[in-house]
């Protein structure tokens, strides 16, 4: 079991779920959960009933307990609900989720440094009901550590790799990119359909996708604080999309900006950030 588990965390069909919150999410979204494994099966079934009555009962019947000695080996740092589980990951396509025509703005994070803040922006992407997350980089989105920090969310709207920024050209939607220098951001302007694409606060945004940028729009904030962690930009941004009211097909009225012939590699962005370990 103990190999079977380590394998599972590399393997790209196969999701890790640490906790109960995961595991719940999981369930609730229809994920095909395979195994279930716990510290004591009746502390879970308590649990389950008071965090998430509406999966107690499948709860029950998938988990079966394994020694306290076994369970600690299942994951670099068990979860204190004492559970984890295995799923398959549910895969889809960056062209089919750019092309969903429902009126909800995509989430795009480039080149994000760390799993856990990946794992937070699916899990506001998903309470937002944004129509997906895409990012680019070396991460694997569906790592172990971001769905854990997704609470098992991934289940709950799309979520892949971006391979191409050429991909973006897919469903027709407008690109906005978070930038200090853009316009302020002004929910009932954004269209519903755009892609919103983030950097790190390193870092910012990469000169290629601002370049491709319809618009760029920046967070107003308080003088004198400089960034905000990524997550709580996505969730700033969604949710002030989602309390706008933005009617379906709303267009983008935002000017597209003017790019110098020479843009810097990256651009400091102080819309979208990492937490303090990137910094």
């Amino acid at each position: 079991m103990i190999a079977r588990f380590g394998r599972a965390r590399r393997d790209p069909q196969l999701a890790v779920l640490e906790g109960l919150h995961p595991l719940k999410h999981a369930l609730r979204f229809g994920a095909d959960v395979h195994e279930v494994v716990c510290l004591d099966a009746e502390r879970l079934a308590a649990l389950a009933e008071q965090l998430a009555p509406d999966q107690a009962q499948r709860i029950r019947e998938l988990a079966h307990a394994v020694a306290p000695d076994v369970f600690a080996q299942l994951a670099p740092l068990p979860p204190t609900t004492g559970v984890i589980a295995l799923a398959q990951r549910r895969h889809v396509a960056a062209a089919d989720v750019l092309a969903d025509a429902r009126a909800a703005p995509l989430v795009l994070l480039e080149d994000p440094r760390d799993l856990g803040n990946m794992g937070a922006c699916v899990r506001v992407a998903a309470a937002a009901d944004a129509a997906g997350v895409l990012s680019t980089g070396s991460h694997d989105p569906w790592a172990p550590d971001a769905l854990r920090g997704a609470a098992g969310l991934h289940y709950a709207l799309p979520v892949t790799r971006l391979e191409e920024l050429d991909e973006l050209a897919f469903g027709g939607r407008p690109l906005l990119a978070l930038d200090p220098q853009g316009s302020p951001l002004a929910p009932s302007e954004l269209p519903s359909r755009a892609v919103l694409a983030f950097g790190t606060e390193r870092v910012g945004l990469s000169a290629e996708l601002l370049a491709r940028a319809d618009a760029r729009i920046g967070i107003p904030m308080r003088a004198g604080v400089s960034s905000l962690n990524l997550a709580t930009s996505v969730a700033a941004v969604l949710f002030a999309w989602r309390l706008s009211g933005v009617p379906a097909g709303n267009v983008l009225n935002l000017q597209r900006p003017h790019f110098p012939a020479k843009p810097p590699r990256r651009s400091p962005n102080r819309c979208g950030a990492e937490d303090e370990r990137d910094k």
